[in-house]
């Protein structure tokens, strides 16, 4: 009984979390959480998306942005009959994002389709940087 194995129902394993510099971004979201397909980036002006939906026309895609939350979805249906064979195919994206604070909302964003990735980017505003109020005495 020394040597006994445990049971594969019963091995344990750690979690290890690494730290992120996107947890203040993601507001605690660990990068794991971010969908395969999808890359989230920025710089000091922008802020960029690029999101996998091969298969799809532009036109099969509608992007939203609404209250600081980024929504990509797209569909397309397809069919195809014969005489003996009947085929519908559906492919489907969604995608949901926590965008920075400091997204230009009056700013079209320019998005791109090609070889079956979105592109978009997003322009950021200048940082506002605190105020200091002098207190008077009376």
């Amino acid at each position: 009984m020394a040597n006994q194995l445990a049971r594969r129902d019963e091995w344990v394993f750690p979690r290890v979390t690494l730290p992120s510099i996107w947890e203040d971004f993601l507001e605690g979201t660990r990068l794991d959480a971010i969908p395969s397909g999808l890359s989230v980036s920025e710089d000091e002006k922008n802020f960029y998306v690029d999101a996998s939906m091969p298969g799809l026309d532009p036109k099969d895609i509608e992007v939203t942005f609404d209250r600081g939350i980024l929504m990509i979805n797209g569909e397309k249906e397809e069919e195809e009959r014969e005489k003996k064979f009947y085929r519908k195919a559906t492919n489907q994206f969604s995608y949901s994002i926590v965008a920075p604070e400091n997204i230009d909302s009056k700013a079209e964003p320019k998005l791109v389709y090609k070889n079956g990735v979105m592109h978009a980017v997003f322009e950021k505003t200048a940082a506002s940087k605190p105020k200091k109020i002098a207190v008077k005495a009376e």
